[in-house]
Formats: structure tokens, C-alpha cells, sequence
């Protein structure tokens, strides 16, 4: 044996069903060995669809998501893919190729210290010396990339490493077990908290997802009948349809969510991490809250937001213990009221489409299980709002690091770890751009991904942001010399049909549900509309603009 076969036993070990990868001259004797291999290797068009495809798949199976790139520019290529991965607590692994040991350092074609590079955007780094330890390192990679809080794990391997001679396949010792639970006495002063707050609030983050707790958090909601807000990520832990839950809180945030975080005097806060795009100015956050925060990265606890009460640990046994019920009449009487006065009017004026209302009448429509993936922009916002999701996992989004390019690889990925469910892409006609060549990908695999295209020839959010905040100087976000959308799919092997007034709505919804095999839905949209709510930069989330006189209705 040699180091890549150690590599493709540990890969193998580790119940891999397919690796996303792009071939070059450092990685060559992996590709080789990959041919042999009782897994399929994805040959993607550009190396950050493979790391966002990896994504995608960590994200919609729960597994461990695998990509391969070679050094040098297949290397960096990945970085984004990691970067997205560390932000959004995504267990990857990534394996890099890298020139012979005996010529690291010396500048040599193809070669960078991705290992350098990546030191900030990893759960943790191996640069490999001897190819008897390649097994094991692979191994030891899936285990920290999912233990924990999940993330990105990168192994860097030199060319001569990866065909050195091997005799034995040896395992490394497991890790130490060093979770954290809370005292006692924090959980009793928890508890204590719970049943004297008269206006409690649970606030959830994308951890819930991320731990497998869906079903135990949903009870601790049902049994204790407190409101729920979501973050970004934290959409699905409840049911978007659930009488309890008030919407996502934040920027983008429903009127009811940001209100009940302005009025709480509790706020739980669940596998969250105070991020701002959630908490608008911090110090004006939930002003009259003590709260209690339960996450399992102790680098969280206080790191935003000091908490009254801190249960650091898995969250599960942490939820179990605080589920009780309780009788908070009045103040979910005043939430109910909330959501009601502030509950969305989706009858727009004109004869176009309106993004929000179509994604509404999408939601409704398609089977109980499906997984959407969007890019980002302004379809990523009206998608978190308008669109009903049953759950976290089936909601692949790009939070922490707000990546362009996102949909389209993340959706390969999804799709081909759940080949069974109808996966969509919701995109915008500046994110396609960014991954487009992937529809190569997805006509190569015969993939039926559904690609819900919402063009209004800008980019979008940056064209709202310069209207309302730079005074309507629009700077580089004109977009109408777009290409043809349909043909430029076509000419990719898929499908596409273009819509842009209101009685295609339910035409276009049939033909991107039902359409057998991959197909590109290009949906026409006015240029000129926002979303709303916008809390503006530097303000609380009290302080919600509203543009459209349709948009809530009072």
C-alpha cells in the first residue's frame, strides 16, 4: 500500500458514499486510488463548488461532508467553502494536495501554505509527514469535524507523503470525552427563572439543527407553550406554521418576533450566538431580559451578551431538564396579538409577480419534504420569511459568512445525499453567476434539482442598501445585461421556462415541482422592490422600516 490507499481505507472506515473533488498535478496519486475506491468521487466544475457542495451534503444528512482539491489555486479555491463551513458550524473535511516535502518552502510551482491560509476559518489543521499516519489523521479529521460544535477540518498532503510505502493501517487512540454540563445550581436558578418570568421568550438558534435536538426542543416549546423566534438557522426548529412561532427576529425580522424581543423579561436563548445581524445594537437588545443561554461552545457563553445563567453542554439533556408546563396567559395572549396585527398582506398591487406571495403559494405546495437551498441577496430574505419550513436541516443557508455561489453547489450536495427529495435552489440573478458552471454538475449526474431563479437584473440588497442609505447613488449593481437565463441552461443540458406575470404564477410553481429531472424556473420581478422590515445599521430592532404600503397589514 501506499499513503492514498491508508487515506481511501480511512475514508472508507468512516462510511464516505462520495467525495466532490477537482483533480490536478499534487493530488494525482489520491484521484488514482479514488478509481478503486467503494465510494463515488463528484467531479465538480470549480473547487469552491466542491467545498460548498460538501457543505450542502453535511448539512441535509447530518454525515460528514468530503471534498479534494490539489495545491496552489485548487487549494485557495476551497477557502471559501471552509470559511462558510467554520461560520455556520458545517463538519467538512477537506483534503489538499501539496508539493513534496522536500520542496515546501522554496516557492515551487503550485504551492501555498494553505495551512497558514486557512488557520482562521478551521475547527483544526494537519499537515502530513509520514504516510503512516495518514490513516489515522483522516480518521482523527471526521472525528473532530463532528464532535462538539461541528466544523471544517483541512488535510494538507504532500505529493511524495500520499505514494510513500506503507505496511500497517494504523489507527490513532480515540479523543479524550471533555463535554461540558452545567452545575446544578445553575440549572436550579434556570429553572427558578422559567417559572418566575411572566414574559418569557425562547430564542433559537441554528444549534438545534445542528445537535439533532429538533424533536426535544418542540417538545419543550409544546409543554411549556412559550413564544418562539428564530434566527436565521434557527428557522425550522419549530414548525414555521406553529401558533407559538413568531418569525425570525433581526434585521429582516417579522414585526411580532422583534416586538416580543423588545418586551421580554426572559430571554432563552437556544444553540444562539447573539449574532448582529439578530440583535441589530446590542446594547438595546432585548433591554429588560435577564437571560439564560444554553450552547455547547463555551467560547459562546458571554462572548456577545453576558448571561444571567450559562448551561453550557449538549443541549438535549439541557432542554429535557427545563421542559415543564407553565401558565403565561397574558403574555402569549399579547404574542398571539402581535402576529395577528402584524401579519403579512401578500395581495400586491399590479399585474407582476411578487416574490414574497409566490414563495407563500410555493410553500404550500410542495411535498412535506423538501430541501431548499438559497444564495444571498434579497431572495434569501423573502425565502427565511415567506416560506414554510418543517425543518432546520432542510433549510441550507449561508449565515455566518453571507456566500454568493452558495445555492447551486449546496443543492448538488443536497441532493445527492437525499436522492429521493425534491431539493430547490432559490437564486438571484447576481448569486447564479457566482457557481453557474455547476449546472455542468448537475447534468452530468442526472440531478433533479430545481432551480427557482428570481431576476430583477440588479443586485438586489446592494441596490436597496445605496437607495435608502447612500442617497439612490447606484454604484455597479446594474445587472441588465444578463444573459439569457433558459438558453444558457439549455445549452447546459437542463430545462428552463421563463414567467413574469401573475397568472404564470401557478403554472410556473407546477412546472418547477413536477418537471422530470433538473429544471431552471426564471422568474421576472420589478427592480424597484424591497424587504421589509429593514432595521437600519446601528439601531435597535425596534426600529423597523417599512417601504411598501402593501407590505403589513395593520
Amino acid at each position: 500500500m501506499i499513503g492514498a490507499d491508508a487515506i481511501i481505507k480511512a475514508l472508507e472506515h468512516e462510511g464516505t458514499d462520495l467525495v466532490f473533488g477537482y483533480p490536478g498535478g499534487a493530488i494525482m496519486p489520491l484521484f488514482d486510488r479514488l478509481l478503486d475506491a467503494g465510494f463515488k468521487t463528484i467531479l465538480v466544475r470549480h473547487e469552491q463548488g466542491a467545498s460548498l457542495a460538501a457543505d450542502g451534503y453535511a448539512r441535509a444528512t447530518g454525515r460528514v461532508g468530503v471534498c479534494i482539491a490539489t495545491s496552489g489555486p485548487g487549494a485557495t479555491n476551497l477557502v471559501t467553502g471552509i470559511a462558510n463551513a467554520a461560520l455556520d458550524s458545517v463538519p467538512i473535511v477537506c483534503i489538499t494536495g501539496q508539493v513534496a516535502t522536500s520542496m515546501m518552502g522554496t516557492d515551487a510551482f503550485q504551492e501555498v501554505d494553505i495551512f497558514g491560509m486557512c488557520l482562521g476559518v478551521v475547527k483544526h489543521s494537519f499537515v502530513a509527514r509520514d504516510a503512516n499516519d495518514l490513516y489515522g489523521m483522516i480518521r482523527r479529521a471526521f472525528e473532530i469535524a463532528r464532535s462538539g460544535r461541528p466544523g471544517p477540518v483541512l488535510v494538507d498532503l504532500p505529493k511524495d507523503i500520499s505514494i510513500q510505502q506503507i505496511e500497517t493501517l494504523e489507527a490513532w487512540p480515540p479523543m479524550p470525552k471533555r463535554q461540558a454540563t452545567p452545575s446544578e445550581t445553575a440549572m436550579a436558578r434556570a429553572q427558578e427563572m422559567i417559572q418566575a418570568a411572566q414574559r418569557p421568550l425562547i430564542y433559537v438558534g441554528g444549534g438545534v439543527g445542528i445537535a439533532g435536538a429538533v424533536r426535544t426542543f418542540r417538545n419543550f416549546v409544546n409543554t411549556t407553550r412559550i413564544p418562539v423566534v428564530a434566527t436565521l438557522k434557527g428557522l425550522g426548529s419549530i414548525e414555521t406554521e406553529h401558533p407559538l412561532f413568531l418569525g425570525m427576529l433581526g434585521m429582516h425580522g417579522m414585526k411580532a418576533a422583534n416586538y416580543a424581543v423588545e418586551n421580554c423579561d426572559l430571554l432563552i436563548a437556544v444553540g444562539a450566538r447573539f449574532d448582529d445581524r439578530a440583535t441589530g445594537k446590542l446594547q438595546e437588545f432585548a433591554p429588560t431580559a435577564k437571560v439564560i443561554h444554553m450552547d455547547i461552545d463555551p467560547a459562546e457563553i458571554g462572548k456577545n451578551r453576558s448571561p444571567e445563567v450559562s448551561l453550557c453542554g449538549a443541549l438535549e439533556p439541557n432542554l429535557k431538564a427545563l421542559t415543564m408546563p407553565l401558565e403565561k396567559v397574558e403574555w402569549l395572549e399579547q404574542c398571539l396579538v402581535w402576529k395577528d396585527e402584524y401579519r403579512w398582506n401578500y395581495e400586491a398591487p399590479g399585474e407582476g409577480i411578487y416574490a414574497p406571495r409566490f414563495l407563500q403559494l410555493l410553500s404550500r405546495l410542495v411535498p412535506r419534504r423538501t430541501i431548499v437551498t438559497a444564495d444571498v441577496g434579497q431572495h434569501q430574505m423573502w425565502l427565511a420569511q415567506h416560506f414554510a419550513l418543517q425543518n432546520p436541516n432542510d433549510h441550507l443557508t449561508s449565515g455566518g459568512l453571507g456566500t454568493m455561489g452558495y445555492g447551486v453547489p449546496a443543492a448538488i450536495g443536497a441532493q445527492l445525499g437525499n436522492p429521493d427529495a425534491l431539493v430547490i435552489c432559490c437564486s438571484g440573478d447576481g448569486s447564479i453567476m457566482m457557481n453557474i458552471q455547476e449546472l455542468a454538475t448537475i447534468n452530468r449526474y442526472s440531478l433533479p434539482v430545481k432551480i427557482l431563479l428570481f431576476d430583477n437584473q440588479r443586485l438586489g440588497m446592494v441596490r436597496q442598501w445605496q437607495e435608502l442609505f447612500f442617497a439612490e447613488r447606484y454604484s455597479a449593481v446594474d445587472l441588465s445585461d444578463n444573459p439569457d437565463f433558459v438558453a444558457l441552461a439549455r445549452s447546459f443540458g437542463i430545462d428552463g421556462m421563463t414567467i413574469q406575470d401573475r397568472m404564470d404564477e401557478m403554472p410556473g410553481i407546477d412546472y418547477l415541482i413536477n418537471h422530470p429531472g433538473p429544471c431552471l424556473l426564471h422568474v421576472r420581478i420589478d427592480p424597484q422592490e424591497n424587504v421589509w422590515p429593514l432595521v437600519p445599521p446601528g439601531k435597535s430592532n425596534i426600529h423597523m422600516m417599512e417601504g411598501s404600503s402593501y407590505a403589513l397589514s395593520r
